[in-house]
């Protein structure tokens, strides 16, 4: 509309029933824009809620391990490193030294570098082992995206269908086959009330 007084610009937006809005106050001259401010505040609080809709939230899982763990135990809780990491959550894994274990830290190293040698493909080694204080602790984060996690879902689903209606139709053909197998054998039969 170009360039007129505040005055003029307020008269503007009153007739036309719209708010005047100060876009750029450091211009010179400041720029400024008529339109509807509360129509204006709610599409963007919409889009904020949309753009959350699509968010996703990063969580920490910890896996604690001990040096003087146990095959199984160390077996179990590999397996919920793996769920974690398919869920698309990262992990902490980190073993506690007390005591006299300060002395064994290798121990716990080899534990750790055992777990991330084992998950390697599912995984991306976020920190390498490290000490703090007495916990030695290594941080492992999914392979994958959520959306590709997605898209492979997607995919297997797919599949899985597929297989299925393909069974469908097979064992659909098979009936068919016995069907007329069963007619004729039925016509080759003697009909015994044609007999009496």
């Amino acid at each position: 509309m170009g360039i007129m007084t505040p005055y003029d610009a307020l008269k503007k937006a009153r007739e036309k029933n719209l708010d005047l809005v100060e876009i750029s106050p450091t211009a010179q001259p400041p720029v400024c824009r008529i339109m509807d401010y509360g129509k204006y505040l709610y599409q963007q609080e919409k889009k904020e809620r949309e753009a959350k809709k699509h968010q996703t939230k990063i969580v920490v899982k910890e896996v604690k391990f001990r040096i003087n763990v146990d095959d199984h135990d160390y077996e179990t809780k590999k397996n919920h490193v793996l769920r974690f990491l398919d869920e698309g959550d990262k992990v902490k894994a980190t073993i506690f030294f007390r005591g006299r274990e300060m002395t064994r830290t290798s121990l716990g190293r080899q534990i750790l570098e055992r777990l991330i040698k084992y998950v390697q493909e599912q995984s991306i080694v976020e920190f390498r082992p490290r000490q703090e204080g007495n916990t030695l602790h290594a941080i492992l984060a999914p392979k994958k995206s959520a959306q590709e996690r997605e898209k492979e879902k997607e995919k297997e689903a797919k599949q899985k269908a597929k297989q299925e209606r393909m069974q469908k139709e097979k064992l659909q053909a098979q009936e068919k086959e016995k069907q007329p197998a069963q007619a004729t054998v039925a016509a080759q039969a003697p009909n015994p009330t044609s007999q009496a």
